[in-house]
């Protein structure tokens, strides 16, 4: 977490209340952990104010602000990095670190903005995994430029997806999570798309037959675009989803089937008992 809905859902609600506003004030963290800008924070913020914004990008589960004139303000959201616009509601997801309640801005905020017409956001970091960076054009240079055709934007072709898998023979759960492979999926969405399509997070990619490669291929389609047209606000995910039984490795079951946590690409994955793969 935060994954490509996540991502999507910051973007466009920076696009729907930011764009066309100029920068009167930035205040950039002293944190190099996260803030990498080379030639110093400061520097960093006088680049922005008086700039306008022009647009809000995103490529996999990185977003970056397109000024009128660069270097650009770039964001790479880590494990829990958020975007939080005073007095807009956009959505928190699991584990996000701020409350309305809380004091304005974070002291979570690595990147901080106001604007002309009083508007305020700010990018925070609890964890610390996240980074802000400055770039003159950040789809050229990594990490953006190195990430896999994004998830949402820019799928697969199912022929395109079909050939693809049958030559890695890696993990299907690893190769999903491998972001120069496809942008944008996380491990929420990886365990919940294979979940659907009947595929175990361990099986090789370059083993599943042309049936399970296609109903792969759908279900991350579905799932992305589901994800994202509810503004990534996991209440309104499907009761079915697997998604409502991964928090805190609880003992259950979904749809009669045992909930299993295995380990899978690295990472923990929310599977069901192996009968659940079994054809039917």
């Amino acid at each position: 977490m935060p994954e490509l809905p996540e991502v999507e859902a910051a973007r466009r609600a920076l696009e729907a209340h930011c764009v066309g506003r100029r920068i009167t004030r930035c205040a950039v963290a002293d944190d190099p952990k996260v803030v990498v800008a080379a030639a110093g924070r400061v520097t960093f913020e006088r680049a922005m104010v008086g700039r306008t914004i022009v647009a809000a990008r995103r490529r996999g589960k990185n977003l970056w602000l397109r000024l009128d004139a660069p270097p650009f303000p770039s964001f790479q959201f880590g494990m829990a990095g958020a975007i939080y616009i005073k007095g807009v509601a956009v959505t928190k997801y699991k584990r996000s670190a701020v409350n309305s309640e809380d004091e304005w801005p974070s002291k979570y905020s690595k990147f901080f903005v106001e604007l002309d017409d009083g508007l305020e956001f700010s990018f925070t970091d609890k964890r610390r995994f996240a980074r802000v960076r400055l770039f003159d054009d950040p789809e050229t240079v990594p990490p953006i430029s190195e990430l896999g055709p994004d998830a949402l934007f820019e799928p697969m072709s199912v022929d395109n997806f079909v050939d693809s898998l049958s030559r890695k023979k890696i993990g299907i759960k690893a190769l999903l999570l491998d972001q120069s492979f496809i942008s944008g999926i996380g491990n929420w969405i990886a365990d919940e798309v294979l979940y659907q399509s009947k595929i175990h997070p361990l099986q090789i990619a370059s083993s599943l037959t042309r049936e399970s490669c296609e109903a792969l291929h759908q279900s991350i389609q579905e799932v992305v675009t589901y994800a994202v047209d509810v503004d990534a606000n996991c209440d309104r995910f499907p009761v079915e989803w697997l998604f409502h039984h991964r928090w805190g490795k609880k003992p259950g079951k979904v749809d009669g089937k045992k909930i299993e946590f295995i380990t899978a690409g690295g990472r923990v994955s929310n599977t069901t008992s192996l009968s659940h793969f079994l054809p039917s």
